[in-house]
């Protein structure tokens, strides 16, 4: 049987910013063929950071956890910072992920990224 941490059972629980975001500036939606995780996040920006995200994710509790975190970890930060949040600041963040479901901490940070590249496309071509 797969053990999380506290942190993780905590934010699978209670998931922070969960939900969409009406008119986002930029969404990112990743999935993995492998296990089924379906993850979109949708991102606000004001000022250059951004000031509001959110996600949505058909997955397992490590998915869920990661996405959540993730939204912690990017909320506040310039798109420069926010580009730089790794898949072991999650896992860290959420202390520790069981080997197996590492890979959901790497959708996370794919998702936010590629909202962060729609937001920076949308920003070019507008």
């Amino acid at each position: 049987m797969i053990q999380y941490s506290k942190k993780v059972i905590e934010h699978f629980n209670n998931p922070r910013n969960m939900g969409e975001i009406k008119d986002p500036d930029g969404v990112g939606k990743v999935g993995n063929p492998i296990c089924g995780d379906v993850m979109k996040v949708f991102i606000k920006v004001k000022d250059n950071k951004i000031a509001d995200i959110k996600f949505k994710t058909l997955g397992c509790a490590a998915a869920i956890a990661s996405s959540s975190m993730l939204t912690e970890l990017a909320k506040g930060k310039t798109i420069k910072e926010a580009l730089k949040i790794t898949r072991m600041d999650i896992v860290k963040a959420l202390g520790g992920l069981p080997e197996p479901k590492i890979h959901c901490s790497v959708l996370a940070q794919d998702a936010l990224r590629e909202a962060i590249k729609d937001y920076l496309s949308k920003k070019r071509s507008g």
